[in-house]
């Protein structure tokens, strides 16, 4: 490894490179005329101090509605005019029937378990007897 380094040295020793002066004014000409950009911040838009006044109200209006809606009971009673008898309308909720049955998982989880109990006592009686235990 010594004779290689030896040699890139003695390689790098013989090396003459010269620039000519073109080259160098183009190279400074190219490092001065360019400037390192200035990061540009995103200014947000401002918006107007009634806007967040207006937004506040709207959700104030439409969680009023909601709990106005889900509180109401199920039934509106129309009368018609004329004095005809009241027309009442049910709401129209679908009832789920739901067949549930518990899941059962502890007894095949119990079998596994004492099969692979059972599998390491047989494998360790094998161990024992091929060494002569």
């Amino acid at each position: 490894m010594d004779k290689l380094a030896r040699q890139l040295k003695l390689d790098a020793e013989r090396i003459d490179v010269h620039i000519s002066s073109e080259l160098e004014q183009r190279i400074e000409a190219s490092l001065h005329g360019v400037s390192p950009q200035r990061e540009q911040r995103r200014v947000a838009p401002q918006r107007p101090a009634w806007f967040w006044v207006t937004s506040s109200l709207t959700g104030i209006a439409a969680t009023l509605a909601v709990i106005v809606l889900v509180n109401s009971p199920d039934t509106t009673e129309v009368v018609p005019p004329g004095g005809l008898s009241p027309v009442v309308f049910t709401a129209a909720v679908p009832v789920i029937d739901w067949k549930t049955e518990s899941a059962m998982l502890t007894s095949p989880l119990q079998q596994e378990l004492e099969d692979l109990q059972a599998d390491i006592k047989k494998a360790e009686q094998m161990v024992k007897r091929d060494i002569g235990l």
